[in-house]
């Protein structure tokens, strides 16, 4: 359930934010006469930012927020003590299967993120604004880089790891009750947001702050 809901999350999200990237920049675009170039604005935005930065995003608020309120249950109720006076490492047995499962799901996830994005932009360009499929197949063609999908994806699996790491260490510190979980989960969500940015922002500038990886003159 937990699955269905993270995937559901991230289609929306990536759905509005495709369509609202194909529609800012076809009229940007159009505003000096290159609108045609709508195809490489969602090949550039949506897998560099768009994509991973949605996943990372429906990860945090469905099973990250989930696992958080597991582990703090079980910390509150001392279960976690339970399980550590049968000489288990709670660490081990509570935290690592939490990330791995994270590691497992962003991989959809993405996927499901990139597709949707564009799927968005090219239906919002082309049966909204009336731009020519063959004119919009051909821009995203020629500027979708496949070394792009690559660093995209890897941010994605980098924001996975640290987005299940904060979650999984704001469950398994939780303290104070059913409120204590509460304010735990809060907390987790609040912070995973802002190291999804963070990370976007120093990829990109690892990635492609020297150049842009791209040419636009041809």
């Amino acid at each position: 359930m937990m699955i269905g809901g993270t995937v559901g999350v991230a289609a929306f999200l990536t759905l509005a934010s495709g369509g609202v990237i194909a529609v800012q920049g076809y009229s940007s675009l159009g505003n000096i006469g290159i609108e045609a170039l709508t195809g490489f604005l969602s090949a550039f935005l949506n897998v560099r930012v768009v994509a991973p930065v949605i996943a990372g995003i429906a990860l945090a608020a469905t099973i990250g927020a989930g696992a958080t309120a597991q582990l703090g249950a079980m910390r509150v109720s001392e279960e976690i003590d339970a399980v550590e006076c049968m000489a288990v490492h709670s660490v081990s047995y509570l935290v690592s299967t939490r990330l791995i499962a994270g590691l497992i799901a962003i991989i959809p996830l993405y996927s499901l993120s990139v597709l949707a994005a564009f799927f968005a932009a090219r239906f919002t360009t082309v049966y909204i604004n009336g731009q020519s499929k063959g004119l919009y197949d051909h821009y995203i063609n020629t500027f979708l880089i496949p070394s792009d999908l690559l660093w995209s994806f890897l941010q994605a699996i980098v924001m996975s790891i640290a987005v299940m790491l904060v979650h999984t260490y704001y469950g398994y510190n939780a303290s104070g009750g059913p409120v204590g979980v509460g304010i735990a989960v809060g907390q987790a969500v609040r912070t995973s947001l802002i190291v999804v940015v963070v990370i976007t922002l120093f990829i990109s500038l690892a990635v492609y702050g020297a150049s842009g990886n791209f040419n636009l003159s041809g």
